[in-house]
Formats: structure tokens, sequence, C-alpha cells
């Protein structure tokens, strides 16, 4: 499968969820979606990160926006840290790296002195076309969600 690129459609992809949701990017053709990649499970960023997208989860809904939360972890520990923090919406596992490797979010990065592959922290949003139309990587987690929506019309 070929990376993503701004302004191109994105190929359709499909992972399992929470809440037994088996996801495809197909099944959302005429609402926008923002995917936001992050590194793992009830670690403080990624658990503030979903914090920030539930508070403003009406907002998003209110646009017509689906927001799903994608990372390698387990279906199991996905579904502990969505009851955990009462997530609205669905998180997704991608321990075969699909849509990790189709939107090119993993990277090297140093652990402790080590050098380890992970998740950098990305967010895209999709348009009703299946277009993709911003992209954030590399981002840090105060603010981003606020900016998500605000790139919104």
């Amino acid at each position: 499968m070929s990376k993503i690129e701004l302004n191109k459609t994105v190929p359709n992809f499909s992972l399992l969820g929470t809440n037994e949701t088996k996801f495809s990017l197909n099944n959302y053709a005429g609402k926008m979606v923002v995917l936001y990649f992050y590194p793992r499970d009830s670690t403080p960023g990624c658990t503030n990160e979903g914090i920030d997208f539930t508070t403003l989860f009406p907002d998003f809904q209110s646009k017509n926006v689906e927001i799903f939360g994608i990372s390698r972890d387990s279906i199991n520990s996905h579904e502990k840290f969505k009851k955990k923090y009462n997530f609205p919406f669905e998180l997704l596992s991608d321990a075969e790296e699909i849509a990790c490797n189709l939107f090119d979010v993993i990277k090297m990065k140093n652990m402790y002195g080590k050098k380890v592959k992970g998740i950098e922290r990305s967010t895209f949003l999709i348009d009703q076309k299946g277009l993709l139309i911003r992209e954030w990587r590399g981002l840090k987690v105060p603010g981003h969600a606020d900016e998500v929506l605000n790139s919104i019309s």
C-alpha cells in the first residue's frame, strides 16, 4: 500500500476497534473523519489527548465529524483505556501496523537512551469525499484537539 498524500484520496483500510467495531474508512463517506495516532494506552500524554478530544466531542459531532484513536495496543488494552476515561469515540487496534504504515507514523524514537520503533503522535483530517485535507505530525498535546476542531469549517 502506498503512503498517503495531502489532497489525495486515502485508500480504504480496515481495523478492529473497541465496542466490537469493525472500522472501514469507506463506511464514513459523507462524513469528515479525524484519525489520531498515539503511542500507547494509559500513558500521560495519550490520556490527556483522549480527554481533550472527549471534551470537544460534542463540537466535533455538531460538525458531522467522527473521531477515532489508533495505536498498536490490543483491543483488550483499548477497552480498559476507553472505559476508564469514558471516551465517547472508538479506539482502533493496529497491531499489524496497517494504518501506521499507510500514514507513515512509525518512527525511531529514543527511549531511556535506547532506539525503539514507535508511533509518532500524529492526527489526520479526512473530508467527506475521502481526501486527506490536513495533517499534524510530531505534535504536542496541549491545545491540539482545539486546533483540529478550529481547522474544520
